[in-house]
């Protein structure tokens, strides 16, 4: 019943990532966790081909348009790999529940892009200026690889503004080359966890199918929904999720803290 539930939410991701072009990703580790019962670690190994395979659908479509720079997705992409690979490996180190508190955080962090606009002045003024700075944007890309590996989310809501602000690609030109940037990304991570659990693949499977199908159906539907609207009221339920996530792990937080206080260790 928990997966079907699981399923059946799968279709909403694809369809918010259809219609929104990217954030919808960030709620599959939650309906791993809450909904289908898997635990912290597993769910964020198990949401990365997810997240993944569904970019990568969406970066074809977008390569076919034409709104694509294939040399900035791979340099880009390849950075972030590195860190997203590094940062899944050395997860092990970290508990279960400290990635999850982190991924509340980034909820957060998503929710506050959202509901500051896509794209500001600023960011117009920089699409189409080339290159820039290419230190930062493979520090950018480093970073946001590594909070990938660590709570399996894609980072398409800091990828696009680093396109456009860092690497001056127009607006739509950085939506989809992100999409193969985050299928990169995610794969890197899927790797560093590759050795470390039992993933249970067909359940992946299952999801990453209906997640594209509702990202196609959402690419089909979108001019037909107030994007602004739809992006406002998505960031809202974003925030809703990320105090769902902070309340549940805070006792557990706690009480790691009062064992380490007593000299007690705990997984």
């Amino acid at each position: 019943m928990h997966h079907a539930i699981g399923y059946a939410l799968a279709g909403l991701i694809g369809l918010s990532l259809g219609i929104l072009g990217g954030g919808g990703s960030i709620l599959t580790v939650p309906v791993f966790v809450y909904v289908m019962g898997y635990a912290p670690k597993v769910a964020i190994a198990m949401s990365l081909p997810v997240v993944g395979v569904t970019s990568l659908v969406g970066a074809i479509g977008h390569w076919r348009a034409g709104s694509f720079d294939l040399r900035a997705a791979l340099t880009f992409g390849a950075v972030a790999m590195l860190g997203s690979l590094s940062a899944a490996r050395l997860s092990s180190r970290v508990p279960g529940v400290v990635q999850l508190t982190l991924l509340g955080i980034v909820m957060i962090v998503a929710a506050v892009v959202m509901l500051r606009g896509s794209h500001t002045d600023r960011e117009e003024r920089n699409a189409g200026r080339g290159i820039q700075r290419w230190w930062l944007v493979a520090a950018v890309g480093l970073a946001v690889g590594m909070l990938t590996g660590f709570v399996g989310v894609g980072g398409g809501f800091l990828f696009v503004p680093a396109l456009v602000l860092l690497a001056g690609l127009p607006i739509k030109t950085a939506v989809g080359t992100s999409l193969l940037v985050i299928a990169m990304n995610t794969a890197g991570g899927a790797l560093g966890y590759r050795t470390q659990f039992d993933i249970p693949w067909m359940v992946v499977t299952i999801f990453a199918g209906i997640a594209v199908l509702g990202s196609l159906a959402g690419s089909r539907v979108i001019g037909f929904i107030p994007q602004r609207t739809l992006r406002a009221a998505f960031a809202y339920f974003l925030l809703v999720m990320a105090a769902f996530i902070l309340y549940q792990n805070r006792a557990t937080l706690m009480s790691r803290g009062s064992s380490s206080h007593v000299g007690s260790r705990t997984e």
